[in-house]
């Protein structure tokens, strides 16, 4: 069987919240999804359900011309690639659709980002932060990046994996994929 490419999405909006976890971390982003395509068509994520409340927040397919992405245009990014085996592939696949049917029942999970911080995983059923989605759908499908909880996990730890190649970084409004689909419109 053929190998795969998945992506991971790395974003900062610059929202007053996404300043107050920069200035935790220190890291350039600190957004992540899961893409299944290089055209960020099909990407998913932990994050806001209405651009405009952060508070009403759960699993989201993201769409890097509408909602949030496009609230705030002068949102900055990097685009990593990992290639993975069809199996794994499919099994990503097979683990979103159980996301999308279970929609309504996620929420954001706001205290385990705190939980990050301290380095105490804090992981309530059916409730993710946006790099603990990700980390947890690559583990169940087989995909070891760390040896980390997914619930450790911080959107950096992607773009400092060995396992991911950087194929773009700058502004996500000038990511060739997302300007041929702009175009497209």
């Amino acid at each position: 069987m053929d190998d795969k490419k998945i992506y991971i999405l790395l974003t900062d909006t610059g929202t007053a919240f996404t300043k107050t976890i920069k200035r935790y971390t220190k890291a350039p982003y600190n957004h992540s999804s899961l893409s299944l395509d290089q055209e960020l068509i099909q990407l998913y994520s932990f994050g806001r359900k209405n651009p405009n409340n952060p508070f009403n927040g759960g699993f989201v397919q993201e769409d890097v011309l509408k909602g949030t992405y496009k609230k705030f245009p002068h949102t900055t990014c990097a685009v990593c690639e990992m290639t993975i085996t069809t199996r794994q592939y499919e099994k990503i696949r097979r683990m979103i659709r159980l996301f999308q049917k279970k929609d309504q029942k996620t929420i954001y999970n706001l205290l385990g980002v705190l939980g990050v911080a301290f380095k105490e995983p804090f992981e309530p059923h059916g409730s993710y932060f946006c790099s603990q989605f990700v980390a947890e759908i690559l583990h169940r499908a087989g995909v070891r990046l760390w040896d980390k909880l997914p619930a450790l996990v911080e959107p950096d730890d992607f773009r400092r994996s060995d396992q991911t190649t950087l194929i773009y970084e700058g502004l996500l409004t000038d990511y060739e994929p997302v300007l041929m689909r702009k175009k497209a419109k």
